[in-house]
């Protein structure tokens, strides 16, 4: 078994939480910033790509707070990944926390992977 190591990735957003967990949760909002198209059958999240696609399972959500999946594929049992709104108590300040699992061996890409992804989700936000 291939044990993938645990990341967590902060980014601060100007956003209603309503606003950006539609784009986190929603087959349509997915597909504006994750993947080029998202399709939903039960919890099972089908995501596309240029050439590949991607099963995932969604395990867990609430309600502009979070949304948990684990890819289908997926060999290490404890894997996951999770994108988390976050609302600082004292400033009201909003992020996204991203919480996922990676090879050790591709951590950096997998970091500019997400960074990539955020920044078109902020671009479509209007953030």
């Amino acid at each position: 078994m291939i044990y993938k190591e645990k990341i967590t990735l902060e980014y601060t957003f100007n956003s209603s939480p309503k606003v950006l967990f539609n784009r986190l949760s929603t087959p349509s909002g997915l597909s504006e910033w994750f993947a080029k198209d998202v399709n939903v059958r039960g919890k099972i999240y089908t995501f596309f790509w240029d050439k590949s696609e991607e099963k995932a399972e969604l395990i867990s959500k609430k309600d502009n707070k979070f949304v948990k999946f684990r890819w289908l594929n997926e060999d290490d049992d404890e894997a996951y990944f999770e994108l988390k709104i976050n609302i600082e108590e004292l400033t009201g300040d909003l992020a996204l926390i991203i919480t996922d699992f990676v090879d050790p061996d591709g951590k950096e890409d997998a970091v500019d992977l997400w960074d990539n992804s955020v920044a078109n989700l902020k671009r479509v936000i209007g953030t």
